[in-house]
């Protein structure tokens, strides 16, 4: 007896959609729609034109409707005969007026990812999509070594570096202050005896920065001396290896450090209904990304974003509507910015952007591209929908002396846009006297 079940699908390179709905003018609505968060959407009205088109060897979503003039389940025969002829499935969620069990059991036996009754709750769509499309490669370890033997700390970072992680030396422990901001290591490996500067003096010092009061530091060296090793320990030290060590003990003791860190790191950083960096995180990384702007001399941009009305889209709608109001917005901003940008909520509705190498009238150009496009997003709540607009304030690290006066410049500007009748963006001007 042949079996139902499908080989699960767990992720879609492509952000290519077809969308299968005899209604043209539904489908031409959501593909508008999903056109703002990055999907390439094509529309099929017919059965027959979406069966010619899905055989191409190309990877797609699917997103079908279950009823057709001429069959009340055409959507999911049609869908069932395609996966007979396949090797592997095609990714296939079902959007239907229809919301009883037969229809669901139908689409589930076709190998629906995802169900979605109309009028479709596009954040719940795109969430899916999301998680269909975003198989990201975790980002490198990145590891600081502090040692000044110069022939060890390099021999040390190309072993780290053969196992994919990211390294920095500092061979004199003075000199830490940069490298420590600008490459924001996971984890410290640091030798212990050290001119001027012992790296149990060190981890003092650097348990004294907030942003590094959880930063497994690991110190590596020669000392034997168990009760050496456990004050070492007791003054800021994570773990304590002995040199000579081996390569792959070695690589196995950071990961298991840096890995454990990272988890812990993403409870306290991250922001829990957005998934974006939270006041805190998002401030240190703006310190680190100007230090680096103004050390290396290159363009920087930094944005606050606030939703217009927000107290009216909570008394109106409610909050858990208000929340998915903040959660397209975080999505949106994501999608539509470089992977080297960062976002971050920097509370309630206002989020922060950090653009490098951006000056201030390219990064007003793409923001009021996602501007314009987030008002026409179309927000649900029951059978009520409804539009959001936001407003902008952006400053350039070139007008501004730090992270605080360009925070504060950018944080200026948005009430700027906001008093000028919203739904805008205004570039803060250089202040008086740089």
């Amino acid at each position: 007896m042949a079996s139902n079940t499908l080989p699960v699908m767990d992720h879609v390179a492509s952000k290519r959609v077809f969308i299968v709905d005899h209604d043209h003018a539904a489908g031409q609505e959501l593909a508008l729609q999903l056109g703002y968060f990055g999907y390439e959407v094509q529309i099929y009205t017919q059965l027959e034109t979406f069966r010619l088109a899905i055989k191409q060897p190309t990877e797609v979503i699917v997103l079908a409707d279950i009823a057709f003039p001429s069959d009340s389940l055409g959507g999911v025969h049609a869908i069932r005969a395609i996966q007979r002829e396949r090797d592997m499935p095609v990714a296939v969620m079902f959007v239907s007026s229809r919301d009883d069990i037969v229809a669901r059991l139908e689409a589930a036996r076709a190998g629906g990812l995802a169900y979605f009754t109309k009028p479709v709750n596009l954040g719940d769509l795109v969430d899916k999509l999301d998680h269909l499309t975003s198989a990201q490669p975790q980002e490198d370890f990145r590891v600081l070594i502090v040692d000044d033997s110069v022939s060890l700390a390099n021999y040390h970072a190309e072993i780290l570096k053969q196992a994919g992680m990211a390294t920095r030396v500092v061979n004199n422990p003075l000199e830490i202050m940069s490298p420590l901001l600008e490459f924001a290591p996971d984890l410290i490996l640091m030798d212990v005896l050290m001119p001027e500067c012992s790296g149990l003096e060190l981890a003092k010092v650097i348990r004294q920065l907030e942003a590094f009061v959880s930063i497994p530091i690991v110190y590596l060296s020669a000392e034997k001396d168990l009760d050496k090793q456990s004050s070492a320990m007791s003054q800021g030290g994570d773990d304590f290896l002995l040199k000579p060590i081996q390569p792959q003990h070695l690589i196995a003791s950071l990961t298991n450090r840096i890995e454990r860190s990272r988890l812990l790191r993403s409870f306290m950083v991250r922001d829990s209904l957005t998934g974006l960096l939270n006041h805190t995180a998002i401030k240190d990384q703006l310190e680190r990304e100007v230090a680096r702007a103004n050390r290396t001399r290159a363009p920087l941009s930094f944005a606050m974003v606030d939703i217009d009305f927000f107290k009216t889209v909570n008394d109106t709608y409610g909050h858990p509507i208000g929340d998915r109001v903040i959660k397209s917005l975080a999505r949106l901003l994501k999608q539509r910015l470089r992977e080297t940008d960062v976002v971050g909520r920097y509370g309630g509705e206002e989020f922060a952007v950090i653009m490098s190498g951006t000056d201030g009238h390219t990064a007003m150009k793409v923001l009021n591209e996602i501007r314009a496009d987030f008002s026409h997003l179309r927000h649900l709540s029951a059978d009520q929908e409804f539009l959001v607009t936001f407003s902008c304030g952006i400053a350039e690290i070139a007008n501004f002396v730090d992270a605080n006066r360009v925070a504060e410049a950018a944080d200026k500007a948005m009430y700027e846009a906001k008093n000028a009748g919203r739904n805008q963006l205004v570039l803060a001007q250089k202040l008086p006297g740089m």
